[in-house]
């Protein structure tokens, strides 16, 4: 007689095998399961001198991006230039909506004097890159329809489509980098919009060698390696590695960055950062190359520094090296 039997394997339940800022669970079955909660639990200081609204840029994915002006704008004065602010997260966590992202993007609002636009993306592991650098290209294209059909009054009376600047955070620098690669210098698939230039805020790059600042990092950093490679680990595609053309601008089959034309670029990273390194090499090699870049070090300051404390005198001397980058490019 035959009998069946059956493995503890087959019976046991699902357990945890990755978990990110407590935000995100991912478990051996394959399910996944997401926190509403931010992992950033802080007040949202919304004093009314900024004005917001949620617009759906993307609805074959149900993809959002939050619109941010300063309220003393008016059809009347003089317009505003426009600044993307793409959110971090390694591409797994994050979102336009947290509180962080919402009290730094009322900062660039009202400090740049400027229209803010937050996109969302897809993320991962759900989505997989190059899901969040396509959702980015098309929240800038989303753009070139306000600019062209100007349908939108709460935007178009206030804002100068001649005056984009494309700015992103860890992940979000990581698109934005992406971004300037593949829309070239002034954006010309893009126009009537008129990108002047971008800003790579402690940009999240990879690669398969570490560099000495990830490999010498303190363990206890706000973004340690451990959480660098299970970000990497959950987005990259599958069977890929982190020298992924997305991933590490100068991998082994990424695209050749010397003969591009690209917009001015500005790369800001903390000195204890584990990412300083990548974002010193990027800025360097760039440099060598011809292009215009400035390059950016606060010392002995952490991973996302300025969303963190965007009150501190050093997230107040970086919001003026970026009003002034702003200024230099617009003319």
């Amino acid at each position: 007689m035959a009998v069946t039997t059956t493995s503890s394997s087959d019976t046991a339940a699902p357990y945890e095998v990755d978990e990110c800022r407590g935000i995100l669970r991912v478990y051996s079955d394959g399910s996944i399961v997401r926190s509403s909660k931010p992992s950033f639990d802080v007040p949202v200081h919304d004093d009314g001198s900024v004005l917001w609204k949620d617009v759906l840029f993307d609805p074959t994915h149900d993809l959002r991006l939050r619109l941010y002006k300063p309220a003393s704008a008016s059809s009347s004065s003089a317009k505003l230039p426009i600044v993307y602010y793409i959110h971090g997260g390694g591409f797994c966590i994050g979102s336009r909506t947290w509180p962080n992202c919402q009290n730094y993007c009322f900062k660039l609002a009202s400090e740049l004097h400027a229209v803010v636009v937050s996109p969302d993306y897809r993320l991962a592991p759900e989505n997989r890159l190059p899901a969040a650098i396509e959702d980015g290209y098309a929240a800038v294209k989303w753009l070139q329809a306000q600019a062209l059909e100007m349908s939108d009054a709460w935007l178009a009376d206030v804002a100068d489509f001649g005056r984009v600047f494309i700015s992103g955070d860890s992940a979000g620098g990581n698109i934005a980098h992406n971004l300037a690669a593949r829309l070239r210098a002034g954006a010309p698939e893009l126009a009537p919009v008129l990108v002047r230039g971008y800003v790579l805020l402690a940009p999240f790059f990879g690669g398969t060698v570490w560099s000495k600042s990830e490999a010498e990092g303190p363990k206890d950093a706000f973004l340690n390696l451990e959480l660098i490679d299970r970000f990497w680990r959950l987005s990259i595609p599958t069977g890929d590695t982190t020298d992924h053309p997305l991933v590490n601008p100068f991998g082994p089959s990424s695209l050749d960055l010397e003969p591009l034309d690209l917009d001015p670029i500005l790369v800001v990273v903390g000195g204890a950062d584990l990412l300083k390194d990548r974002a010193e090499e990027y800025a360097t090699k760039l440099k060598a190359w011809g292009k215009k870049v400035e390059y950016v070090e606060f010392q002995g300051l952490q991973h996302g520094f300025f969303t963190i404390d965007p009150n501190s005198g050093d997230s107040k001397r970086l919001m003026l090296i970026i009003k002034r980058f702003i200024a230099d490019n617009s003319n």
